[in-house]
């Protein structure tokens, strides 16, 4: 087997035990790894319905093939498992060292069961795994845990996942934090880890993988970093903080929580003046050419100040154009604060923004609000309502069951007004300006998604893509296509912005997974391997309860807007595009893959989850 260890560690938390499980090639060969490999387990080990902080749910941190060489965006790694804000299916990835340095211990995942009675630590040297007392890191925030541990092992270079004290208290939006700087950010993974007193997995590996061709390899993985440091070079110098401009131009900005239609305030969260003020530095991880993380540093004003990660795109879309805000020290901090306790920015982004609009109209007043007056775009409010959102108090409690729960609990008609999907918000990218996003977030089988398919306008010639969706009647075959390569690229663990920023092709993909694996594939058997995982993931939401009644629009999505770039554009008639998307998966029209998708896929051993239905 090349690529591969054929090996998993098995965690049990109850038990206090590590066992060491061997995975033969046909099981990779067929699911790869990531997202598809912990699909595989939640599907086969927990229950219908399990109660995603329960000791029952599980939870898989796992890499592919991209990590068997120094691939460009190898640095990624998957974290796979039942989701508290939606109660589905749910993969979130991270970057920093951990994927690369997982990959080299001996194992390709790690399953965590069970529940520890005391906070714990996984500490795992090569295929040596031990666990320890964390009872002196429960209750520090991300920042002090990274150190802390980081301390601990001197000059060692273990890469570490660890969460917030938002985790520990089960928030349905806790991440898992990676070395300092990255983040598996959506859906709650880190609260999964919390429910299970796991407080951080550290990992050190020095093994180097067994590859089928390891000179080609090696070749090709350092001419592609070579190149696609040249291609990625100007962009480095902002990563995705150039866009509030570019996207605000041409309505793709989230603008007063989806009602707004112009901004004439978004170059003041963008660069160059997000450069110029907060003092940028791109911070890379593993095998990156890009270095799409900024490193911010300021002191004044000093109620603001912060060093450390600074806002990315979507934290800029959701805490600046979603609520208004344009005082780019007010988004940074409460960008800190939401990375320090180790909660989405996405989400909180739409949450304040939510409040503001019912405050706005008088569905919630002050006496809600502990004395908050929630007037869209001031910065110190949003830094106020960030810190409550994170630890559940006061009127962050609302949000204790996500969005749904917040708009069921303040009522007044407020059901119609949120955007989400399965209960998880919509992140910086408007389907009434790129239309393939609408069906690709009602679809999305974490909820509403734009790493599944990309909502961006991007898309693959060398799928027979001529461009962006233009018409409705393009967008099934657009968001199949894309949503099967985004599957395919979550099961590899690549980081997305290799396709976006350097262009990295499939060909050249297939090419690298070839000299590692000695497999022969082509692009048609990478399409097919990232159709067979979105299956895999779909039968676990079929198995949740998800039907096509889930699969749908916001109201605020089927309202154009009146004038700017956007205007009279809709991603309608739904319905339609519904019906084609579901013909082209072989699903019903209930949205539940027929027996015929599940052998097309090579998966008739899920064909009894079809006869439960």
């Amino acid at each position: 087997m090349y690529a591969y260890w054929g090996k998993v560690l098995r965690v049990n938390l109850t038990k206090k035990s590590t066992v060491i499980e061997n995975v033969p090639e046909e099981v990779w060969k067929k699911l790869v790894g990531g997202s598809a490999f912990g699909a595989k387990i939640l599907l086969e080990e927990t229950p219908a319905k399990v109660d995603p902080l329960s000791e029952e749910n599980k939870i898989i941190f796992s890499v592919g093939v991209w990590q068997a060489d120094k691939a460009p965006g190898s640095g990624k790694w998957t974290v796979t498992t039942k989701s508290p804000l939606t109660g589905t299916f749910l993969d979130s990835s991270g970057g920093g060292n951990f994927g690369p340095a997982l990959k080299k211990t001996g194992f390709d995942a790690i399953i965590v069961e069970g529940k520890s009675d005391k906070p714990v630590h996984l500490v795992i040297d090569n295929t040596d795994a031990r666990i320890e007392d964390a009872g002196h890191l429960w209750g520090k925030d991300s920042a002090e845990t990274y150190e802390t541990l980081k301390a601990s092992f001197g000059k060692k270079r273990y890469s570490m996942v660890y969460i917030g004290p938002s985790g520990e208290i089960g928030h349905p939006i806790g991440c898992v934090v990676c070395d300092g700087h990255s983040v598996a950010g959506r859906g709650g993974a880190g609260s999964v880890m919390g429910s299970k007193n796991l407080k951080a997995i550290s990992v050190l590996g020095t093994q180097e993988v067994p590859l089928y061709d390891k000179e080609r390899s090696n070749s090709m993985t350092r001419e592609l970093l070579k190149e696609f440091s040249k291609r990625a070079e100007e962009k480095r110098k902002t990563g995705t903080t150039g866009a509030p401009n570019t996207y605000n131009k041409i309505g793709n900005m989230p603008l007063k929580y989806w009602v707004g239609e112009s901004w004439d305030e978004a170059e003041k969260i963008a660069a160059p003046y997000y450069n110029e003020i907060l003092n940028t530095k791109p911070t890379f991880c593993a095998n990156c050419p890009y270095g799409c993380h900024r490193h911010i540093k300021f002191t004044e004003p000093a109620e603001y100040a912060v060093e450390g990660s600074g806002p990315e795109y979507e934290t800029l879309a959701l805490m600046g154009g979603a609520f208004l805000c344009s005082d780019l020290y007010a988004i940074s901090k409460a960008n800190d604060i939401c990375n320090r306790m180790g909660i989405d920015t996405i989400s909180v982004g739409a949450w304040v923004s939510f409040l503001a609009e019912c405050y706005e109209k008088g569905i919630i007043t002050k006496q809600d609000t502990d004395g908050i007056e929630v007037n869209w775009g001031d910065g110190r409010v949003l830094v106020q309502l960030t810190e409550k959102i994170a630890r559940l108090e006061g009127i962050g409690e609302y949000f204790r069951e996500g969005i749904v729960g917040a708009a069921e609990r303040i009522g007044s008609g407020t059901e119609d007004s949120i955007v989400h999907t399965k209960n998880m918000d919509y992140p910086g990218h408007d389907p009434r300006c790129f239309i393939g996003a609408g069906l690709n977030y009602a679809t999305g089988t974490r909820g509403a998604d734009h790493e599944r398919a990309d909502a961006q306008g991007f898309f693959y010639p060398e799928l027979g893509m001529k461009g962006p969706a233009e018409t409705m009647e393009e967008v099934p075959e657009y968001v199949f296509h894309q949503q099967n390569i985004s599957s395919f690229a979550n099961q590899m663990s690549i980081c997305k912005f290799m396709f976006r920023v350097p262009k990295l092709k499939l060909a050249e993909i297939v090419d690298v997974i070839n000299a590692c694996t000695g497999w022969g594939w082509t692009i048609e058997d990478l399409e097919k391997a990232g159709a067979r995982g979105f299956v895999l993931e779909r039968l676990i939401n079929i198995r949740d309860g998800i039907t096509r009644k889930d699969d749908s629009l916001p109201k605020k999505m089927t309202v154009p807007s009146k004038e700017g770039p956007r205007a009279g554009k809709v991603p309608l008639p739904h319905d339609k595009a519904l019906d084609e998307y579901y013909k082209l998966r072989k699903w019903d029209n209930n949205g539940i893959p027929t027996e015929a998708a599940l052998k097309e896929a090579g998966l008739e051993e899920y064909l009894g989850i079809l006869q439960m239905k």
